[in-house]
């Protein structure tokens, strides 16, 4: 399916695409559900290609717009558009940079990879995070060396918590080469699902977003061809996540808003079907408290997310994302609050939505960058360190 040119149509449809995807999380929570079902439903709605421009047969959004669409799905379903996101957060630097002219390979990549998307409906993901370092590029331990005919790498490590496993057909895969530890050489290449050599452990049981699919992953000398390097360029990873970081640090804020409107809707909609509660003063002020929160971060989300449209990797957009994440990330313990306030045992029976989205909510200050890391970042910025410097920071 297409998207429509019209934004307004294509947030509809993302509501759409949302009401289908909602009665799917409590299965999936519950592990009775299918895990790639809301993939499949996000296919084949169109909505892998959000980001590919449109002459390449994609909707073209920015990242204010990408942003806006991935909290009307996370308003319906966190999980799934966690998953939507790792696949954007793969593609987003290729679709940013499409109107920029590139040496040949990277070209061929990057029509390579637009097709695979447009015509193949394939889903991308990342395999970043390491057991020991997390996902900071700075200490991987996978490493690359070329094969003996130049034709190919092969790449040897373990990787963990990767999401979509098992269900993405291209994971994008940081290493280095064998022979350096510079972390400025690190690289990126595409492995597929069906490559010789990879592997997905069971996928972990968390607490919360079982629908992301997040498994460990094994590449035991894994042979990939030349042409899925990305872009066609050895070590140009860490120098891109430090000046450009909107993705790796805040990607998935949107599905993080998304779920936060869903945790003020169901405390209204719990508190609307008492109306002695509901008119208590107290109560209006306290879920008003919140409404207030909510718009100030989303005011915050989308002032961020136009910076980066213009002005991508600048000293201000890279500013209000860190700000912008910091914010989202806490708005889960004030909501959590109101709602065991306001609810009380609806808020912790698993037989009411609101359970299932409070726990969903709190991950939102696990994922990198962590509130703490975009507060340094935040801090830095105002004491005049250089940010642009890949010295100031421990990614």
């Amino acid at each position: 399916m297409t998207l429509p040119d019209d934004f307004d149509k294509i947030l509809e449809a993302a509501h759409q695409v949302g009401r289908k995807l909602e009665p799917l999380a409590a299965g999936v929570d519950a592990r009775t559900g299918d895990l790639q079902e809301p993939y499949r439903l996000l296919a084949e709605a169109g909505f892998l290609t959000l980001l590919v421009p449109r002459r390449a047969g994609g909707a073209g959004l920015g990242f204010a717009d990408y942003w806006r669409v991935l909290s009307a799905v996370g308003f319906h379903n966190g999980a799934a558009a966690l998953g939507l996101n790792m696949h954007n957060a793969v593609i987003g630097p290729l679709c940013e940079s499409a109107d920029t002219p590139l040496p040949p390979m990277a070209e061929e990549f990057r029509t390579w990879l637009f097709d695979e998307v447009v015509g193949g409906r394939k889903i991308f993901a990342s395999a970043a995070s390491e057991p020991a370092g997390g996902a900071k590029l700075r200490g991987l331990q996978t490493r690359y060396r070329r094969t003996d005919d130049g034709e190919g790498f092969v790449i040897t490590g373990e990787k963990s918590f990767v999401s979509l496993a098992g269900i993405a057909d291209y994971y994008a895969v940081p290493a280095r080469p064998e022979d350096s530890d510079d972390p400025g050489r690190i690289s990126h290449f595409l492995v597929s699902k069906d490559d010789p050599g990879v592997r997905f452990g069971e996928i972990h049981n968390l607490t919360a977003m079982y629908g992301t699919s997040t498994a460990n992953m094994t590449l035991d000398s894994v042979t990939v061809p030349r042409f899925r390097l990305f872009l066609g360029i050895e070590g140009l990873s860490l120098p891109k996540v430090i000046r450009e970081p909107h993705w790796m640090v805040a990607g998935y804020t949107g599905a993080y808003l998304g779920i936060a409107e869903a945790v003020q809707q169901a405390v209204v909609d719990h508190v609307a079907a008492s109306p002695k509660k509901a008119q208590s003063a107290v109560v209006q002020r306290s879920i008003g408290l919140n409404a207030a929160r909510l718009l100030a971060a989303r005011t915050l989300v989308e002032r961020a997310g136009e910076a980066v449209d213009l002005g991508r990797g600048g000293a201000t957009a890279n500013t209000l994302v860190h700000a912008a994440k910091y914010a989202v990330a806490d708005l889960g313990p004030e909501l959590a609050r109101t709602a065991v306030s306001l609810c009380g045992s609806a808020a912790v029976s698993r037989a009411k939505p609101i359970e299932r989205l409070l726990r969903e909510l709190q991950y939102g200050a696990v994922m990198p960058a962590k509130p703490e890391e975009c507060l340094e970042y935040l801090g830095k910025g105002a004491l005049g360190v250089d940010l642009r410097d890949e010295n100031s920071f421990s990614w």
